[in-house]
């Protein structure tokens, strides 16, 4: 998340992070850059600002299931976990913006129109600025799976799409959570793009009991690691 290198710094093993373009997953095909890419130098706006605070969380963006007039349907969970560096350190002051599929596994979004419900109750989205130990937390639902037009009979298993930011825009990492025991883990082309099967298991949550609130919401522990030999994997092959 920062250019700066620190000491005891360890770079992310190979096959940690999914190459820009993977076959079985058709899209890249159109999406991945066919040329190296052109290192511009930063400029002014670039530097200075925007600057990312806790001013640009509202009331209830960590709380999925309190931003309308009911409540959503579906499971209802707590995801949290803390952001780390290289060496364990907690990562203080950082964005996250979390994404997701309603229960019913429906996008409350333009382009999503298969057949399945939206829920008036639940738009998807959320953010929190992790604390002085690098913890978050959110309280949404449990997002259903839903299909796509990958390759035949294709769908995709529950998973949160996570962004986290540094200081500024500028500093952005992107990545997606899934849930233990998932079925459809093996016919995913883009949970198998991770080429390490070890650091693919980075990117799936823990059910935790002792975090789960009694007679309210199930708990799932979602650590990220932004750099080093435990590095989560993010879309941006990064060091």
């Amino acid at each position: 998340m920062t250019l700066s290198r620190p000491v005891g710094y360890r770079p992310a093993p190979d096959g940690t992070h999914p190459p820009l373009d993977y076959p079985d997953y058709r899209s890249t095909a159109l999406r991945a850059p066919s040329q190296a890419p052109i290192v511009l130098a930063h400029r002014l706006t670039e530097v200075t600002g925007p600057l990312l605070s806790g001013e640009r969380i509202g009331e209830h963006d960590h709380d999925l299931t309190a931003q309308h007039g009911a409540e959503p349907l579906g499971q209802r969970i707590v995801v949290f976990g803390r952001v780390r560096d290289s060496d364990g350190r907690a990562v203080p002051d950082t964005l996250i913006e979390i994404w997701q599929a309603n229960a019913a596994g429906r996008y409350a979004h333009a382009g999503d129109n298969w057949p399945a419900p939206l829920d008036p109750n639940f738009t998807g989205g959320g953010r929190v600025v992790t604390d002085s130990a690098g913890a978050y937390s959110f309280t949404t639902i449990k997002p259903g799976a839903y299909p796509w037009r990958n390759h035949h009979n294709a769908w995709r298993p529950s998973h949160i799409h996570f962004s986290l930011f540094g200081r500024a825009f500028t500093q952005r990492l992107v990545t997606q959570m899934y849930f233990p025991d998932d079925p459809l883990f093996d016919q995913d082309p883009i949970f198998n793009s991770v080429p390490d099967p070890t650091a693919r298991q980075r990117m799936i949550s823990t059910f935790d009991l002792a975090a789960t609130r009694p007679g309210w919401a199930l708990a799932y522990r979602f650590d990220i690691v932004l750099r080093g030999r435990e590095q989560t994997p993010f879309e941006e092959p990064h060091d």
